[in-house]
């Protein structure tokens, strides 16, 4: 028997609609989940943008007021892919309203934030799952059961990049995500965030850092109207960006292991340059998410001048059957939202969690905190342990 389960998603942007397409997916790879999601509402601030995904979507109701959401009884599970520093009221709210909750990275703008969401959901007994979309690659699951298996002996560093172009142009609008009262610490949530998810995924929780930031262009044209996505804005009045394009951090991992992590919004003829390089005693382990279905692995006894070897990951890897027969068949971005679905679909149908969830947020957003104490101080910041 196949329950049906009615879902909203608040904010249509690009993540909303690849949120919903991960709704409507998810059935098709995942055939034996005891749910069955139904669109049932939209909300979209913007005018004109929910009724339009109603329309090409097939959501029951479209609403500009995320609140119609929170009290519908259709409703049982949300998405909330709205602007950041909506994410702590929005999501909040959708908990005591009794909704499991599906909300994008960072869950808020601080720590603060993301213990208040995570405590809603505590509260009401919901499930929550987080959109750290990159540990679910089977490459990077791959790389962890590697790690953990001793594969490259004890860990002794990491290097984690997260380099793209989508702020680079001059004369891209002076947004929600250039300000630091709605967009927090700029690219410390963008893509630090998934940095630090990573990190812990990979090799367990950090310790103590020191950090670095910068704003590399600092002034930006104000909109005319409402803007999507990283739209230009030629000739607009001109405005401080208030928040970070650059963070370069040194972490040490509770482990002994120590790290690098930078990342970088405006990194020109960079794009989507996310990946990892983990070194240990008797080897390594590389990804980039470019190749997202390969790893670059290199073990032995040779230690000096031991070959790295392209490996393609398979069936036998995180969730790759779901979507493919064999291995180097290749898996893309949307995919990995579609194992999100999956996973938080099945945290509600067996009332425990899979997947990234709030505690992970909370522990990415200490991370991001201790980076902007860091930054401001010069000195090593220690963590809490988990």
């Amino acid at each position: 028997m196949v329950d049906a389960l009615g879902v909203a998603v608040v904010g249509f942007g690009w993540m909303g609609r690849v949120h919903t397409q991960a709704y409507a997916r998810v059935r098709h790879h995942y055939p034996r989940l005891p749910l069955r999601p139904e669109l049932v509402a939209v909300a979209e601030e913007v005018p004109g943008r929910a009724e339009e995904a109603a329309e090409r979507y097939g959501f029951a109701s479209a609403t500009r007021d995320w609140r119609e959401v929170a009290a519908d009884p259709r409703v049982r599970a949300v998405s909330v892919t709205a602007p950041n520093f909506l994410h702590r009221e929005i999501g909040v709210a959708m908990a005591e309203a009794g909704k499991h909750l599906w909300i994008e990275k960072p869950v808020g703008l601080t720590g603060e934030d993301a213990r208040a969401v995570a405590d809603a959901v505590a509260r009401a007994g919901v499930q929550g799952a987080v959109g750290f979309n990159y540990r679910n690659a089977p490459a990077v699951e791959a790389a962890r059961d590697l790690i953990a298996a001793g594969g490259i002996g004890a860990v002794t560093h990491v290097r984690i990049r997260l380099f793209s172009d989508y702020a680079a142009h001059p004369d891209g609008a002076l947004t929600w995500r250039y300000e630091r009262r709605r967009g927090g610490s700029g690219v410390l949530g963008d893509l630090a965030s998934h940095g630090a998810d990573l990190a812990r995924f990979l090799l367990g929780d950090i310790a103590s850092l020191t950090a670095d930031t910068a704003v590399f262009v600092p002034q930006r044209a104000r909109p005319a109207g409402a803007t999507a996505g990283h739209a230009l804005a030629a000739g607009g009045e001109p405005g401080p960006v208030e928040n970070e394009d650059y963070v370069g951090c040194l972490l040490r991992f509770a482990s002994g292991a120590r790290g690098v992590l930078e990342a970088c919004r405006v990194s020109v003829g960079e794009q989507n340059n996310y990946g990892f390089e983990v070194h240990g005693t008797r080897g390594a382990v590389f990804w980039d998410f470019r190749r997202m279905n390969e790893l670059g692995v290199s073990r032995g006894t040779a230690y000096q001048d031991q070959p790295v070897s392209t490996v393609y990951v398979g069936p036998g890897d995180g969730e790759f059957a779901a979507f493919q027969p064999g291995a180097a068949n290749a898996m893309g971005y949307d995919d990995l939202k579609v194992v999100e679905a999956h996973r938080f679909l099945r945290s509600i149908a067996e009332g425990r969690p899979y997947g990234a969830t709030l505690a992970d947020a909370v522990r990415s957003a200490d991370v991001l905190d201790a980076m902007v104490a860091s930054a401001e101080s010069g000195a090593w910041v220690s963590l809490p342990s988990s």
